[in-house]
C-alpha cells in the first residue's frame, strides 16, 4: 500500500507491506512475516526480507533495532553493501538507493520525505515512543543534520492501532497527563491524532500529512496485530527510499 501524496514525489519509492505475499506467477498467497523471533524460522524471515527488498527495487536496507524508545539513528554512509541494523526507533538518511525499514504489528510507522533536500525518515512509534515525541525528534534530526525545512516535509502515518482499539486501562500510570486530552470513550486513546499534532507542532503543514486510517487490530486478515492475535504474531514492514 502507498500514500498518494508520497507516491507522486519524483524519485521516491515507499510501501506498506501486508501480512501476505502474492506470487504474481502462480497466484499463490503466503504469510509474509519479516520479523525475527516472531513465530517463524529465521530462514523463512530472511527469504521474506529478500523478496521484500526486491519489491522495493533491490536497494540495501537499513533496519532499526526497535526498543520502544525515542532514539533517532542517522545513516550517512554511501558505502552500504549489505543490510545494516542501527540502534534506535527512528531512521533518517539522505543516501540514495538505501531503504529504511520499520517493522510493526500495532505500533505506527511514520514515513517522512523532504523532496527538496532529498532526505527521508522512517519512524517506529509505539505508545512509549509517542509519549516521548519521537516524531518531533525525528523532524529535528532531519533539520539539524541535513538542513531540511519542516515546511517541505511530507508525512504518512501507517496502519496501526486506531482510536477504536488503543485501550490503556492503566493510562494514569503509563501515559503522561499532557496526552489525556486524546482520551476517547472509556480508556481508548487516539494516537493517530497525537502523531498528526506532533508533526504539525514540529512545523510540518497539516495538509502534507496523511493518516492511513486502518486499524491493525480490526484488520488482522491484512496486517499482523500484537493485540488482536494474543501477543504471538509476525511483523509487517514499512519501507521508504530515494
Amino acid at each position: 500500500m502507498q500514500f498518494p501524496h508520497l507516491a507522486k514525489l519524483s524519485g521516491l519509492w515507499h510501501g506498506i507491506f501486508t501480512r501476505h505475499l502474492r506470487d504474481g506467477q502462480v497466484g499463490a498467497v503466503s504469510p509474509f512475516n519479516v520479523g525475527y523471533r516472531a513465530g517463524d524460522p529465521d530462514s523463512v524471515v530472511a527469504q521474506n526480507r529478500r523478496r521484500m527488498m526486491v519489491a522495493a527495487g533491490g536497494a540495501p536496507a537499513v533496519y532499526a533495532h526497535q526498543v520502544h524508545g525515542a532514539q533517532v539513528a542517522v545513516w550517512d554512509n554511501a558505502r552500504n553493501e549489505g543490510d545494516i541494523r542501527l540502534d534506535g526507533d527512528a531512521l533518517v538518511t539522505n543516501v540514495a538507493d538505501t531503504a529504511l525499514v520499520i517493522q510493526t504489528a500495532d505500533c505506527q510507522s511514520v514515513l517522512m520525505a523532504d523532496p527538496v533536500k532529498r532526505v527521508i525518515a522512517n519512524v517506529h512509534s509505539g505508545w512509549r515512543g509517542s509519549t516521548q515525541n519521537i516524531i518531533g525528534k525525528t523532524v529535528e534530526s532531519m533539520t539539524s543534520r541535513f538542513g531540511s525545512r519542516p515546511e517541505d516535509i511530507v508525512g504518512g502515518i501507517g496502519p496501526s492501532l486506531g482510536p477504536c482499539c488503543a485501550e490503556f486501562k492503566n493510562y494514569r500510570r503509563e501515559i503522561p497527563s499532557r496526552y489525556w486530552a486524546y482520551r476517547r470513550a472509556g480508556d481508548l486513546f487516539d494516537f493517530w491524532q497525537i502523531s498528526v499534532d506532533q508533526l504539525v507542532t514540529a512545523g510540518v503543514p497539516a495538509d502534507q500529512v496523511m493518516v492511513a486510517g486502518i486499524c491493525t487490530r480490526c484488520n488482522t486478515s491484512t496486517f499482523f496485530s500484537y493485540r488482536g492475535e494474543g501477543g504471538t504474531t509476525g511483523r509487517f514492514a514499512a519501507v521508504i527510499r530515494w
